[in-house]
């Protein structure tokens, strides 16, 4: 949750860097690199992969925190005085809510480029941008686009359209990195189909509603602990330890960004476990295989 005493405070530390920032926003660092940011760390492997050696990568959301909640630290707020781009993830995730337009207005001529341009999201029970009892901005579609390879590539490519523009003369070295990591994707998109073959109940617990884009590219239907941002009611979590035992289901998926106790509850009544996955691990492709095989290995 953003922190309203919090918040102002920040501003006022944008305000400062703006009226006394000694480095003009397109300087490049001493290693001749060009200063790149973003949101989650997903999205920092796909720009190393992509930017290789001439980029520097500034990350908003550090490992561990969380998207949904995290505010970011004057360190953050200085370097976006140099960053020359800035790519955000656009389809809601709730930092980039409370903070983009912020952060775009600390650097007028850093680019901001959109890597959810493309992609098809997926609407949420939510319609309407607003603050929930939990403190969250909700934007009415599901922010996790990157759990989806297919999504991926697309993002790919935004990146890299967006480093073409703030720095042509590397166009050719980007483009050799982006088709190499293109392969790799498709390369993981064509495993993780392979793993679900042969799989009939395809439903998986999950508490932490993350894995829709997944769930929707290979077949899969996700069930979520958590109720629109909020911690499950005693119903809801009846109504999924039925659906789980009506299903044979024995293993409920939680992250170790968010409490696991209701996921502990729900597998303690279903003679269960809980298992832990991320959707933020920095190595995409290890971690989504990984993921896709727990998946797989549990499903019937």
């Amino acid at each position: 949750m953003i922190s309203m005493n919090l918040k102002p405070y920040l501003l006022a530390i944008m305000a400062v860097i703006l009226l006394f920032g000694c480095v003009s926003n397109q300087e490049q660092t001493k290693n001749d690199k060009i200063i790149v940011a973003v949101t989650i760390v997903p999205q920092a492997e796909f720009l190393e992969k992509i930017g290789g050696d001439k980029v520097e990568i500034v990350l908003m959301v550090p490992p561990g925190a969380s998207p949904h909640t995290y505010e970011p630290t004057p360190q953050q707020l200085e370097g976006m005085n140099n960053a020359v781009m800035y790519a955000q993830v656009g389809s809601g995730v709730e930092f980039e809510l409370a903070w983009m337009d912020d952060l775009a207005s600390l650097n007028e001529n850093m680019l901001i480029v959109d890597c959810s341009n493309g992609i098809e999201l997926i609407e949420t029970e939510e319609h309407n941008e607003h603050e929930s009892e939990d403190g969250h901005l909700h934007g009415g579609t599901d922010p996790h686009i990157w759990t989806s390879p297919e999504n991926v590539k697309i993002m790919v490519e935004n990146i890299y359209n967006g480093l073409v523009e703030v720095d042509p003369e590397n166009s050719e070295y980007y483009e050799q990195n982006k088709d190499t990591y293109l392969k790799e994707l498709e390369v993981l998109n064509r495993n993780i189909i392979a793993s679900f073959e042969g799989k009939q109940n395809r439903k998986f617990i999950v508490y932490h509603p993350a894995w829709a884009y997944f769930a929707d590219e290979y077949g899969l239907e996700q069930v979520p602990i958590e109720e629109e941002g909020k911690e499950p009611t005693p119903t809801g979590i009846a109504n999924v330890i039925t659906l789980a035992k009506e299903n044979n289901i024995t293993v409920v998926f939680a992250s170790p960004e968010y409490s696991i106790a209701s996921a502990e509850t729900i597998a303690n009544e279903i003679d269960g476990k809980v298992l832990l996955i991320s959707p933020l691990e920095k190595s995409y492709i290890e971690n989504l295989q990984n993921v896709a095989d727990a998946f797989a290995k549990h499903a019937n």
